[in-house]
């Protein structure tokens, strides 16, 4: 047999705690939404909140919206990109054979060549 306490696992002034006691809970609104993958969430509002258009699914964290026939679209992810790729956005093949030439003389008149 434990000894012990028989009030134990508890705190003093712990015990069930309804309604009366914490008073009336603010009148809610459940909106439901859906996401590109077609998972369904309900988020609570305040009754008088302003619903927003759009909210991110709890299942896969893609947007969602309020029309289950036409969610919105899934954000697009840009790839990533090297300094090259980049460079290239920015200079045309004839910039990019230039400044290789320029370079390549810099570095055969430091070499003496």
């Amino acid at each position: 047999m434990a000894g012990g306490s028989a009030i134990r696992g508890s705190r003093v002034g712990s015990g069930p705690m309804g309604e009366a006691e914490r008073g009336e809970s603010a009148p809610r609104t459940r909106v439901p939404f859906w996401c590109a993958n077609g998972h369904e969430s309900h988020p609570a509002f305040a009754h008088d909140a302003a619903i927003p258009d759009s909210w991110d699914c709890a299942r896969c964290g893609l947007p969602a919206g309020r029309e289950q026939t036409a969610p919105p679209p899934a954000p697009r992810n840009e790839p990533y990109k090297t300094h090259l790729a980049y460079v290239r956005e920015r200079r045309s093949d004839e910039d990019g054979e230039a400044i290789l030439q320029e370079a390549l003389n810099k570095l055969r008149e430091r070499r003496g060549g």
